[in-house]
This record gives structure tokens, C-alpha cells and sequence, in this order.
């Protein structure tokens, strides 16, 4: 069976201006910060390790699609003089990469529900990309940015959202997912200002999260055109929020929820943070 399409996925070219735009972000914010600056959303970790970690990425990702063998490793980037010009050269010729690569690509993918692997490879590194030039923005701002101080657009933020739910959670070997009692999530954006048809404010998407004790996660997408839409969906949680929003609290890329939140919007997020850990 192929893999559920979102109401409005993004195209090659939207998910390849994103690789673009992120990589820019990192740059600027990296090299602002210092790269010696520690990163609050990665503790541990300091704006050099983050370089590092993301050109290694983009360069193994590279040779993949290219066909070549991905054995590059960090500590020669870590020890470069020119960082951040290594960074953007490794940008640069993954975009190239993607660009050249032919839609029929025969490369590995290791996600569960993954498309194919062209569309796999530019999504994937997107949301790599995007996810760690929220860090390098967190190590100069000092702290988690807020949504509204992102550059990221929704559509991009629904579709690493689905990517992370359908393509991480479900996949032992990335994800932690511990629960005391089998748990439902339901996970429900919203649109950030509600249109004057739909006071609700929800997007015609939802993801239907089952975690149980020593079992893979379960996670269903739900779309405005299924049956199931129109079926009460008996959850434990529902983390409802806009859709850069939720992109940000579930790659844990959020100012951290209070302990004393009321379940609710904010107590689903917090349930998330203390029993899901995705390592991508």
C-alpha cells in the first residue's frame, strides 16, 4: 500500500527551497552566535559541533544519492578552519545532488512509510536541515525560539510533522517511546488564525498516535477525505496547536512546558517530552 498523501504535500522544488533556506538560516545564526556559543535545544553541544554534525549529514546524504559510499565522519569538520565554508560547500553540492538526481533515483531509505527515494532524500534533509538551523537560531537567541520567530512556513512544518510521526515514531531503532499503560495521542494542528468558513481553525489532517509497553508505536494519519475523519477519535492526550508550533515541540525544539501544566494542549506536550525521545 503507498503511503498516505497530505492534503497539500509539498513539491520537490518547495521541499529543495527549504533545504536552501534553512541552510541560510544556520549560516547566519552560526556565525552570529559564535562557534563556541552553546546550543540550548542540543545541551551538550556547542555551535561547532552543530556545523559540524549537519555538513556531515549533508555530505552523506550526498554521496548516497550520488551512488557513492557514505564513510565520511565529524572530526575532520570539527577541526576545520573554515567551518562555515565547509558548511556551505556541502550545502551547496547536496543541492546539486538533488537536483541531478533522476526521478526513478535507486537509493536506500530508513524510515518507516517513506516515499520514494528522491522525494525521501529532499524531504529528509529539509527537515534535517530545518530542525538544527532552529538550534543554531536557539544559540543566538540564548534560549528555544518562539514560532513566530522561525522562518518556517506551514506546509513545510505539516509535512516534517507527518514525517516525524509516521517516518520516526514508528521506527524502534530511532525513537523511545515509554509508557507505563497503553496511550492515544491525538496530534491536531490548527491554522494560526481561523478563516471566516471555519471558526474551528483545524487543518483537514490529524495523526493518531498508540503507543503501548514493548510494542512499536502505532501511528495513523487521518485526512478530511477518510471515513475515519468522521469518527470520535478516544485519546489519553491531544496536542493541539498551529503548525510550526507543533513542528517545534515535537522535534523538542520548544520552550519547555511547565510541570504543573493542565493536561490539555500544554499537558499533551508535556506527556511528549517525558515519553518520546527521537534520535534522527
Amino acid at each position: 500500500m503507498a503511503p498516505m498523501r497530505l492534503p497539500a504535500e509539498p513539491g520537490l522544488d518547495e521541499l529543495g527551497d527549504g533545504i536552501g533556506a534553512a541552510a541560510t538560516v544556520l549560516r547566519a545564526n552560526a556565525g552570529a552566535a559564535g562557534l563556541d556559543a552553546p546550543v540550548p535545544t542540543c545541551p551538550g553541544w556547542t555551535v561547532r559541533d552543530l556545523v559540524a554534525h549537519v555538513g556531515v549529514v549533508h555530505r552523506y546524504a550526498t554521496r548516497v544519492v550520488s551512488g557513492g559510499r557514505p564513510d565520511v565522519t565529524e572530526a575532520p569538520a570539527a577541526a576545520d578552519d573554515d567551518l562555515l565554508g565547509w558548511f556551505d560547500d556541502g550545502a551547496t553540492a547536496l543541492l546539486q545532488a538533488l537536483a541531478d538526481a533522476p526521478d526513478d533515483l535507486d537509493a536506500p531509505v530508513f524510515l518507516e512509510n517513506a516515499p520514494a527515494p528522491r522525494r525521501y532524500w529532499v524531504r529528509r534533509q529539509c527537515h534535517e536541515t530545518s530542525v538544527h538551523a532552529v538550534d543554531a537560531l536557539a544559540a543566538r537567541l540564548g534560549r528555544a525560539p518562539r514560532p513566530e520567530e522561525t522562518w518556517l512556513r506551514p506546509a513545510l512544518a505539516l509535512d516534517g510533522v507527518d514525517e516525524l510521526l509516521r517516518g520516526f515514531v514508528p521506527r524502534p531503532t530511532s525513537t523511545t517511546v515509554q509508557v507505563p499503560r497503553p496511550t492515544t495521542v491525538l496530534v491536531r494542528p490548527i491554522a494560526a488564525a481561523p478563516s471566516r468558513d471555519d471558526q474551528t481553525g483545524r487543518t483537514p489532517v490529524r495523526w493518531v498516535v498508540r503507543a503501548r509497553q514493548d510494542a512499536p508505536t502505532d501511528v495513523e494519519v487521518q485526512t478530511a477525505d477518510d471515513a475515519a475523519w468522521c469518527e470520535d477519535v478516544v485519546a489519553d492526550h491531544v496536542l493541539e496547536a498551529p503548525a510550526v508550533e507543533l513542528y517545534l515541540r515535537l522535534w523538542g525544539r520548544a520552550t519547555p512546558v511547565g510541570a504543573d501544566a493542565a493536561d490539555g494542549p500544554d499537558g499533551a506536550a508535556r506527556w511528549w517530552t517525558e515519553h518520546v525521545e527521537v534520535r534522527p
